[in-house]
């Protein structure tokens, strides 16, 4: 049995003759089986114009999802808060706060979520991640009773408290939340190199705060469980060239397989294994074993999974196996 809490980081994956539609069905589907398995939240990040994540609308997606459950946490991991304003942002998930009352949590990151061109679509100044402290501090009065600008109120989400998570894949998210006294996710699941040294500074440095008395950490994990040990790896290895073919396809022509497997072959795959460092692949014992390991290096509080899957019938099985041993 795993005894740390596990959550689902769920980027609503679009596979190989899958639709949008699938994608979205599954994510429901995904939703329905972690709640009843006990997992503990649910998030849904932020992407643009990456064809295979179809969760770029991510507070309709939280909205959608959480109409069709009724207990498990919902929330954005995260919402790339230098795209949007804090008042907007504020009215989002006071929204859904108030349709789905203690379900909701709202993650940030300052990172475009996109590449520089869509960036620019997106009306982002390149300028704007330097003021995502402020946009951070102003988005938490929206949600109080205490509006932070005279006149301006958010209606709804005034009053809400929904609770913030700092998200981040270096120190300045760690300091960040440490300073506000906000709990903290590190996107290890993707970044796996400042890890450790971010989780040190942000427990070094925390401040209690209205929302957080102590410091509370969340760490991102990839997993694949299978029914063998062969089944994973194989699905693991199907997802390493999905990574690779998106990390090095240019001008917007996909790599072929035959493409992909010569890079993987190249020194330029540490890059890509750079990535999925972070990686629990086998039976349900065996990523079981793994996550409890991990959370013995990292001494998180809670682990937040990604299924690093190929396809929405493999996922939906590694979240079963998974979610079994949940203590």
């Amino acid at each position: 049995m795993i005894s740390i809490p596990i959550s689902i980081l769920d980027l609503a994956s679009v596979g190989e003759g899958e639709t949008i539609a699938d994608s979205f069905a599954g994510s429901v589907q995904l939703a329905q089986l972690a709640e009843s398995l006990g997992y503990k939240r649910i998030w849904y990040a932020e992407h643009h114009s990456i064809a295979n994540i179809a969760s770029s609308a991510t507070s309709v997606l939280i909205a959608h999802v959480a109409n069709h459950t009724s207990t498990i946490r919902l929330g954005a991991g995260g919402i790339m808060l230098p795209n949007h304003s804090p008042l907007v942002i504020a009215e989002q998930f006071g929204t859904l706060a108030t349709l789905h009352p203690g379900r909701i949590d709202l993650g940030l990151g300052r990172a475009p979520g996109s590449d520089q061109i869509t960036a620019r679509a997106l009306r982002r100044d390149p300028m704007t991640s330097e003021h995502f402290p402020d946009d951070v501090a102003e988005l938490q009065g929206f949600l109080s009773d205490q509006s932070p600008i005279p006149g301006v109120r958010a209606i709804p989400g005034e009053g809400t408290n929904v609770p913030l998570y700092i998200l981040g894949s270096s120190t300045f998210g760690a300091q960040l939340a440490a300073q506000l006294g906000l709990p903290y996710a590190f996107a290890s699941h993707f970044a796996p190199k400042l890890l450790h040294q971010a989780i040190a500074i942000y427990r070094d440095r925390f401040r209690p705060s209205a929302q957080l008395e102590k410091p509370y950490v969340m760490a991102g994990v990839g997993v694949v469980a299978a029914e063998t040990g062969d089944a994973a790896l194989a699905e693991f290895e199907a997802m390493r060239r999905n990574w690779a073919r998106s990390l090095f396809s240019r001008s917007g022509r996909d790599l072929t397989l035959e493409e992909v497997d010569a890079i993987l072959r190249t020194p330029q795959s540490a890059r890509v294994d750079e990535m999925l460092h972070y990686s629990g692949v086998g039976t349900a014992a065996d990523v079981a074993i793994y996550l409890e390991d991990f959370q013995r290096q990292t001494n998180a509080d809670e682990l937040i999974v990604v299924h690093r899957t190929t396809t929405i019938e493999a996922r939906l099985l590694s979240t079963r196996l998974l979610g079994e041993l949940l203590g």
